[in-house]
């Protein structure tokens, strides 16, 4: 076997090593058999909230029981044709098993990376906002890119995405918009993008055409759980309504419908504009549980508060990302150093890369070498 491909099946049993450490495998058929056993208990679906994540918590298991088995079974079976291919001298039968082991370690780096999720609010949904910055219209234009770059980038993941609310710009795109975004592991994911993103380009509103910087700030919290008690004394926040922005003729809103939420002793805000304004109370108020649960989060854990906290202004100097788009074509992570070119992908959602290079350097506290050495 040649050295190239001794490495590649080198990786990918580090890989297995770590994602059995993370699944604690020795235990992990007995929590199955506990999952199935609660499934089949007739009173389950008295209490909907619970059943659901018990469901959803039993489904992970299993996706992750069969990960490994597959990786382990993948990586047997072309180590094995590799070899059964070398003795018969058949270069066709090694060099398929060869790309199949290539691709495999592909697969398993990345499902390496998902295990390292691990944070206590990893694998929960997440609330996701956009703010413009410092540089106007330009700045609202490039928070509506963003707004588009993360659904599209949900949407590929087979996320759900409920846009919370939104606040048009006075010329273009938006001052702000918040999103829920639904899905396994979206928060472990997506909180990485917390910061601010820098955009480099010429101004489709400069008649001159020059150069425009602008910025924006992203903001991303977990959806917390009904089951986790986030105590708000109600002397604490101020509830405001107003009339939501909609379409006009026959569909424009004529009532007060929309909620803001202000929390006094944080001053974080949240809002809501769907039809009710029942249904506006209910999702500002798990909005703010979700960011007073994130601030909690924050003080458990310092490396990510610190992230937070250098997240600063949406201005000069606290960017995390740089977008250029002119003079030339690229966007680099300034945490990890991780760039490319393909501007247009990364803006159609192509966020993968990204993301798992800042969850690679530091995910719960640990680098991805760090974790393979435990």
């Amino acid at each position: 076997m040649r050295a190239e491909i001794e490495n590649t099946v080198e990786q990918i049993e580090k890989s297995l090593k770590l994602l059995a450490q993370r699944l604690d495998w020795e235990t992990a058929q007995h929590r199955l058999e506990e999952f199935n056993a609660r499934v089949e208990d007739p009173n389950l679906w008295d209490d909907p909230a619970a059943a659901q994540k018990l469901m959803r918590d039993r489904q992970m298991l299993v996706d992750a029981i069969e990960t490994y088995t597959s990786i382990k079974q993948d990586l047997s079976d072309n180590v094995e044709m590799i070899e059964l291919g070398e003795m018969e001298s058949d270069k066709e039968v090694v060099v398929d098993a060869e790309n199949a082991l290539k691709s495999l370690a592909e697969k398993a780096s990345k499902k390496e990376l998902e295990a390292l999720l691990d944070g206590e609010a990893d694998g929960n949904d997440t609330f996701l906002e956009i703010n413009s910055g410092a540089g106007g219209t330009e700045s609202c234009d490039w928070a509506s890119m963003l707004a588009r770059m993360y659904v599209r980038w949900a949407e590929q993941h087979g996320y759900e995405v409920e846009l919370q609310s939104e606040q048009p710009g006075e010329e273009a795109g938006i001052k702000s918009a918040a999103y829920k975004i639904s899905g396994p592991n979206a928060y472990g994911w997506l909180k990485s993008e917390s910061g601010v993103h820098r955009l480099v380009r010429i101004s489709p509103f400069d008649s001159a055409a020059k150069r425009h910087t602008s910025f924006c700030s992203v903001w991303v919290y977990p959806v917390v759980d009904d089951n986790i008690e986030i105590e708000i004394n109600p002397a604490d926040i101020r509830i405001d309504t107003y009339r939501s922005s909609g379409a006009g003729g026959q569909h424009v809103n004529t009532t007060d419908s929309a909620v803001r939420i202000t929390h006094a002793p944080t001053g974080i805000v949240v809002t809501s504009s769907e039809k009710s304004q029942h249904q506006n109370r209910d999702i500002a108020m798990k909005a703010l549980k979700s960011r007073l649960y994130q601030l909690e989060l924050d003080k458990r854990n310092e490396a990510i508060n610190a992230a937070h906290e250098a997240k600063g202004d949406a201005g000069w100097g606290n960017q995390i990302r740089s977008y250029v788009l002119q003079p030339y074509q690229m966007v680099k992570d300034l945490r990890t150093g991780h760039e490319t070119s393909d501007t247009k992908g990364v803006l159609d959602g192509d966020l993968d890369p990204f993301m798992a290079a800042t969850l690679a350097q530091n995910v719960s506290g640990k680098s991805r070498a760090d974790a393979r050495a435990e």
